[in-house]
């Protein structure tokens, strides 16, 4: 009887608890009034839709002149300034032209380093010592091209000072134009060529450009005298590195021999012959020797 009591004791109270949340829910899902909702949308900021205004043009400022326009954004405040100057061909290198051309000279300027200084031999003399000694990426690349731009400027440091001062200071201050400018930098540049290039590339070059032969050397024209003197250079290198090849082949053929009267036919001859050559281009001091060489071979 006790357990009956109790159940009905229950179900009374689960079925209030029922009925309240049914009532919570009606509430809930009640549609509201029209006054509460203009107030929600009011505090929703609701907005009702209007439509789109036609663009409208920047402003002009007209008082920017004919080089250039000017555009405002008007309530922002923020401008944009544009300037359009005209091409001026005076000779200041202020203009366009004169622009593309010296960044062409940018471009090439690593060929006419190679071209018309002691780059070439230097560095063709350098690469050929070491092939001489069997070391294929001692010293690399990187320190016989920077050993060799360091050679050439010191090689060229008098005609190099001579062009600043009797050609480009003069242009940087506004003294001669920029062809004279070209002309007095171009005399130091082939005063030296000259004095480099064989009398015999030089002749075949003019006869291959048929011009008559000028009566002084500097009379040459660039495009003439650069590949001559290129072609005695490569010339004047390849000699040096013969020179140079020839105490380590007497090496290479020494050891070879002794390897061979001793059997040693399955040892490789350059693997033996590689630390005395070191040996011996260390103890002659090799580089000061190259090096003095080859500074010494541009004076004349």
């Amino acid at each position: 009887m006790s357990r009956l009591a109790s159940v009905a004791v229950r179900r009374p109270t689960l079925l209030s608890s029922l009925a309240l949340t049914l009532v919570a829910l009606v509430l809930l899902l009640a549609p509201s009034s029209p006054a509460s909702a203009q107030t929600t949308g009011k505090q929703v900021g609701t907005v009702s839709p209007t439509a789109p205004k036609d663009p409208t043009a920047p402003a002009v400022d007209t008082a920017s002149g004919p080089t250039g326009t000017s555009t405002s954004s008007g309530a922002t405040g923020a401008a944009i300034s544009l300037d359009l100057r005209s091409g001026d061909t005076s000779g200041d290198g202020t203009g366009p032209v004169q622009i593309i051309v010296l960044v062409t000279l940018l471009a090439v300027g690593p060929a006419i380093l190679m071209l018309v200084t002691s780059f070439t031999r230097i560095v063709i003399v350098l690469g050929l010592t070491r092939n001489a000694l069997n070391l294929q990426g001692v010293p690399p690349n990187q320190v016989i091209i920077g050993l060799s731009l360091f050679l050439t400027i010191f090689v060229m440091s008098p005609v190099i000072s001579k062009v600043n001062t009797e050609a480009l200071q003069p242009y940087l201050d506004h003294e001669i134009t920029q062809q004279e400018a070209f002309e007095r930098g171009s005399l130091p540049v082939k005063e030296f060529m000259s004095k480099q290039v064989r009398e015999g590339d030089l002749a075949l070059f003019i006869d291959l450009s048929g011009d008559d032969r000028p009566a002084d050397v500097m009379d040459v024209p660039l495009t003439t005298m650069i590949p001559a003197f290129v072609i005695s250079e490569l010339r004047a290198a390849f000699i040096i590195g013969f020179v140079i090849f020839i105490p380590f082949l007497i090496i290479d053929l020494v050891v070879s021999a002794s390897l061979m009267s001793m059997g040693m036919v399955m040892v490789q001859p350059m693997t033996v012959a590689l630390p005395f050559k070191l040996l011996i281009f260390v103890l002659v001091d090799g580089w000061q020797l190259l090096a003095g060489s080859l500074v010494r071979s541009f004076v004349r």
